[in-house]
């Protein structure tokens, strides 16, 4: 029986580096993350999710629960 060879440490990592970014590029996973129309969409839903919250919160009515809440929270506590 011969030598046992060592697969892929003669051919230098360059050619690894290569191989490995040809799958990266060019692999199943290539279109991961969002590209910059979906951050826009993304971010204007965001802000009109927060406008929204911002809106109720600030409703008095809202505003009269938590300052309920907040006085209960204090006289049982002190």
């Amino acid at each position: 029986m011969g030598p046992i060879k060592a697969v892929g440490v003669r051919r230098g990592p360059m050619r690894w580096l290569r191989a490995r970014w040809a799958l990266l590029v060019t692999g199943p996973h290539r279109d991961r993350g969002m590209s910059t129309a979906e951050y826009a969409v993304g971010t204007i839903a965001a802000c009109a999710f927060a406008a929204l919250l911002f809106k109720v919160v600030t409703s008095s009515e809202v505003q009269q629960m938590i300052t309920a809440l907040i006085n209960r929270a204090l006289t049982v506590a002190g």
